[in-house]
């Protein structure tokens, strides 16, 4: 089984990231909030791998948001799941992110990433984005 999920992640204080392609940027300490797909076979085993990237048992950095999970400044706080194929409505809805291009690179939306000034408002946001994009399919 597998759907869309939103990572809340914590970043403790502001970093220089070198994320792939997009290049060096600047990221400030807060909550953030990382959208992705996990429509394939291993569903929502993707979830474990970014908390693998995070807690340092994995060094392979294949998507976007592995540079920021792989960095000491950076845990994943919660993960927030829909059941259903609701990625771009619920990036949308989480607003454009500090970092134009990340973890959007294979669709129309500005970014994937959005930050927040908490964990917790992170969260918030987060909930409301997934129950708002699947009531919206009915």
């Amino acid at each position: 089984m597998g759907g869309t999920y939103t990572l809340v992640v914590e970043l403790t204080s502001d970093i220089r990231l070198k994320v792939g392609a997009l290049g060096a940027v600047d990221v400030l300490a807060g909550g953030y909030t990382y959208t992705g797909s996990a429509l394939g076979t291993g569903g929502f085993a993707r979830v474990d791998r970014h908390r693998e990237v995070a807690s340092g048992e994995r060094d392979v950095r294949h998507w976007h948001v592995d540079y920021l999970l792989g960095h000491p400044e950076a845990s994943v706080r919660d993960v927030v799941t829909t059941p259903r194929d609701v990625e771009c409505a619920v990036a949308a809805a989480l607003g454009d992110g500090p970092i134009p291009g990340f973890g959007s690179s294979d669709c129309e939306c500005t970014s994937h990433l959005a930050r927040w000034p908490t964990v917790d408002a992170a969260r918030r946001a987060a909930m409301r984005a997934h129950q708002d994009a699947v009531g919206s399919e009915k």
